[in-house]
């Protein structure tokens, strides 16, 4: 949020955690939005809220395009800032916006929107993009202790997101679409019940997260090929019982360089290690330090503009779970607590940037960018992996047969 105002003279309360704010969203005052939607305490409680907090920017534009008839699109207005997910046709323009892009990855063309039963319980925002309950919730600034109730739903919630991964992971070759891997995705999860938790959250067009080589996180399935050679991260997060589960794995495609194999298995060591020390009395803060020493000592770098999150009846809440080194967030680990640790780790600089979608992050050289995920349950004793993979999952790691 580099370059905002100090906005203390009005005394308005920080978007993130409800403290005194002394910042603003840049993006927010050059489009003229509410002061009071755009203040932010520090860099950190920005940052950690920018996934939720673009939507802001991009509501405010939708405002301005087109007249809402289904399947309308407005290309001339659309590529100026590319807004084609929040379209009800969902597809992407025929021509590319200028963009300095960072790799050799580019956009294709996305399917149209995937229907859901009327069986499935649906999340607030899957009728009109728009989260109601979670961004006004108590849970965005206090870290909440789960029933037993509770915790027993997330077991069988996280166990649907696991599942529906691995179908996922099996179709991982080269020749296959991202596009196709929602599709089973998005079918495998309503077969179980459940609603494909990212499906029209601010807008977001598709039913989970693919990110290849130097997308970071937030790709959106679409109609290219995956390529011999390439990494690919898959990203599921399934609403069932009235809470969410939420998990990624990176994945080979065909034969991959040594530098995608040391990349994609130290991040999994990053997440392993930093589950190793959840217990109760650790402090957040503690999570970032384990992974940011074993990404440098392998010549990686941690990207610092997503983090973890607090996870239940909520998508995103409190705690935020930074994954590089002195970071400044608050509190500990207690029983109870549940939250994810999603640490993306790049090949090269640990700055990202986003493309004109408002969605894709991708790392600022154009090199690989890998991540896993977990949600957890801290425990009297220490730590349940709540997302952990089952003996059926695919045998894809060579570093786990050793």
């Amino acid at each position: 949020m580099g370059g905002g105002s100090d906005v203390t003279e009005t005394k308005l309360t920080c978007v993130k955690c409800g403290k005194p704010a002394h910042l603003q969203c840049p993006k927010c005052m050059e489009l003229k939005l509410p002061r009071e939607g755009a203040a932010f305490c520090t860099q950190d409680c920005f940052k950690a809220s920018w996934s939720m907090h673009k939507s802001v920017h991009l509501k405010a534009k939708l405002s301005t395009i087109g007249t809402g008839v289904p399947n309308e699109q407005n290309f001339e207005t659309i590529n100026d800032g590319w807004l084609y997910c929040i379209k009800k046709g969902r597809a992407r323009a025929p021509k590319l916006p200028h963009f300095d892009w960072t790799g050799s990855l580019r956009p294709y063309p996305i399917s149209p929107y995937r229907i859901v039963p009327t069986h499935i319980d649906l999340p607030d925002w899957a009728l009109d993009g728009i989260p109601k309950t979670e961004p006004n919730s108590d849970l965005q600034h206090v870290v909440e202790i789960k029933s037993s109730e509770q915790i027993e739903k997330m077991r069988e919630c996280c166990l649907i997101a696991r599942k529906v991964l691995d179908v996922a992971a099996g179709m991982i070759q080269p020749s296959v679409t991202t596009d196709e891997i929602d599709r089973a995705v998005h079918d495998a999860t309503i077969a179980a019940g459940a609603y494909p938790s990212p499906l029209n959250y601010h807008f977001f067009p598709k039913s989970c997260c693919t990110s290849v080589n130097e997308v970071i996180c937030h790709g959106i399935p679409d109609a290219r090929k995956l390529e011999d050679g390439d990494i690919i991260n898959v990203d599921v997060t399934v609403y069932y019982k009235g809470v969410h589960g939420d998990l990624n794995e990176t994945y080979f495609v065909g034969n991959v360089d040594e530098t995608s194999r040391r990349l994609v298995q130290c991040t999994y060591e990053c997440l392993e290690k930093a589950i190793a020390i959840v217990k109760p009395g650790v402090r957040f803060r503690e999570i970032g330090d384990v992974i940011n020493r074993h990404a440098s000592m392998s010549g990686f770098s941690v990207v610092k503009s997503y983090c973890g999150h607090g996870i239940g009846e909520l998508f995103h809440c409190a705690p935020n779970i930074p994954h590089y080194g002195r970071n400044k967030i608050v509190g500990i680990m207690k029983a109870g607590q549940t939250f994810t640790i999603e640490p993306m780790i790049n090949a090269g600089v640990w700055r990202d940037k986003m493309w004109p979608d408002g969605w894709t992050a991708v790392t600022g050289d154009g090199k690989c960018s890998a991540q896993f995920e977990h949600t957890l349950l801290v425990t009297e004793t220490g730590v349940e992996v709540l997302t952990a993979r089952l003996p059926s999952s695919p045998d894809v790691y060579p570093w786990l047969k050793l």
